[in-house]
């Protein structure tokens, strides 16, 4: 069954100097955002941006995608702690995604982890949904 999900901003102002502000998401479980393209494009000045969002929901994705197939493996983790880091380039757009990973896997072989990331980076719908722009595993390593 599919699912919408939904969040509002309200804009105001130009580009440059103006703001906006995520005011509302379906779950409700965000507080009201503030957003700017000074946040965007230098200094977040606690201000978010889209790539901000998009790090997270990509962070989020990847660790879904990779439990997941962990233990569907026979191999469920302990815990993953997953970063995404996303480059936004102004008058170009996102140029990456990359993610790190570090896990904890009773009984899972450095290699057997590594193969199980690449398969998330690759099949999580946040990085389908990201085709075009470079997807990146960095690091992936048990702890």
């Amino acid at each position: 069954m599919a699912t919408d999900r939904r969040a509002d901003v309200v804009w105001q102002g130009d580009l440059m100097n103006g703001s906006g502000q995520i005011g509302s998401v379906t779950s409700g479980a965000l507080p009201k955002l503030d957003v700017s393209w000074a946040a965007r494009s230098g200094e977040a000045a606690g201000k978010t941006s889209p790539e901000e969002l998009i790090a997270a929901a990509h962070a989020a994705c990847f660790s879904m995608a990779l439990a997941h197939g962990l233990a569907q493996g026979g191999n469920p983790p302990e815990r993953l702690e997953t970063s995404a880091t996303v480059t936004f380039q102004p008058g170009e757009g996102i140029q990456r995604s990359a993610l790190t990973v570090r896990a904890s896997v009773p009984g899972m072989t450095d290699e057997n982890f590594k193969a199980a990331a690449e398969d998330a980076k690759a099949n999580c719908p946040v990085s389908k949904a990201l085709a075009g722009t470079k997807v990146e595993l960095e690091s992936a390593e048990l702890i």
